[in-house]
């Protein structure tokens, strides 16, 4: 099935986000921002799960722009913390912190827990919509790793410099670009939903 105008949308204002699936699927696909089609407001994310939420926005900004859609919902769940923060990753703490104040605060809350119970993981999901909203795919990609003691490395974004990968005795901030996006919970979902998005986008694989 080809959909008519293969130009694909991306829901996110993240520009971290933008970059990485440009260099995970390349030219594969047609990209769109929110801001090349003029839009300036986020869909409220309410859902209590990853897929809720990318649901939400992919049926929103479809509907609205009357494009195939492309929305992910991705966040870092502690074990430690039950999961936490989860759907909260990109607020946790609160409103008007930065990133590195947000993993600062989650090194502070985790500063007794030891070694072998700092395992987490990176989860995406991502949910592709059609214009009319009907929903087209979904896939979902993880990373596991430790939560380090302290930042490192200067690459990636949001908590990427505090989520340790024990096989490379890295964290995921350190890592080559090229490799992180192999492993990384974005790169799999990706990677995982693009027979579809050629299919659907018209763009031959």
């Amino acid at each position: 099935m080809k959909l008519e105008d293969g130009r694909i949308l991306v829901a996110t204002h993240n520009k971290g986000k933008i970059a990485e699936y440009a260099d995970i699927l390349g030219n594969q696909v047609d990209w769109l921002t929110l801001e090349a089609v003029g839009i300036s407001d986020d869909v409220p994310e309410t859902g209590d799960t990853f897929i809720a939420n990318a649901t939400l926005k992919a049926v929103a900004y479809a509907q609205q722009t009357g494009l195939l859609t492309l929305a992910d919902d991705s966040g870092l769940e502690v074990d430690a913390l039950s999961g936490q923060p989860g759907v909260l990753t990109a607020r946790y703490g609160g409103p008007g912190l930065t990133f590195p104040q947000r993993y600062s605060l989650l090194l502070q809350n985790m500063a007794d827990v030891p070694d072998v119970h700092r395992t987490a993981r990176f989860r995406c999901v991502l949910v592709l919509a059609a214009p009319n909203g009907a929903i087209l795919g979904t896939t979902e990609g993880a990373c596991d790793g430790v939560i380090a003691r302290a930042p490192a490395g200067e690459g990636g974004f949001g908590y990427d410099p505090v989520f340790f990968l024990p096989e490379y005795g890295l964290t995921m901030a350190q890592l080559p670009a090229s490799e992180k996006h192999r492993i990384s919970h974005r790169g799999r979902a990706a990677r995982a939903i693009a027979p579809l998005l050629l299919r659907v986008s018209g763009k031959p694989g």
